[in-house]
């Protein structure tokens, strides 16, 4: 078992994990640190539990707000997705416009007026 040495708010320590699990367990110190680094840079020195307990609360509070972030998205994904299957199972009909019969009635005489004007000026050439 592979055993690290992480720092935290400039403290070191002794940590040991499961074989290949060190990259995270170096990137969970570094976050941890990094919290750290902000309260010691507010408050100053402070005991080493109660840093870590501030850091870890940190943590915790920003991991708190990405799960809700998370589900949010979830939610707002499974109504979307919903939406697409209703549109899928019962496509949009689109109405397309009828033209009415006296439009077309009154295109048919005047197609043939222009016949038979022009047959009339062919007869008269």
């Amino acid at each position: 078992m592979p055993e690290l040495k992480i720092t935290i708010g400039g403290r070191d320590f002794d940590v040991a994990c499961q074989e290949g699990e060190e990259h995270f367990l170096r990137s969970a110190a570094a976050m941890l640190d990094a919290e750290a680094q902000v309260l010691l840079g507010q408050i100053g020195r402070i005991p080493e539990p109660r840093m870590l307990l501030m850091s870890g609360l940190m943590l915790a509070d920003k991991a708190a707000g990405i799960e809700d972030q998370l589900r949010e998205a979830k939610n707002r994904l499974g109504e979307l997705q919903a939406k697409i299957d209703e549109l899928q199972a019962n496509p949009p009909q689109i109405e397309v416009p009828v033209v009415p019969a006296e439009v077309t009635d009154t295109l048919a005489e005047i197609a043939a007026r222009a016949e038979a004007l022009a047959d009339r000026v062919e007869d008269e050439a």
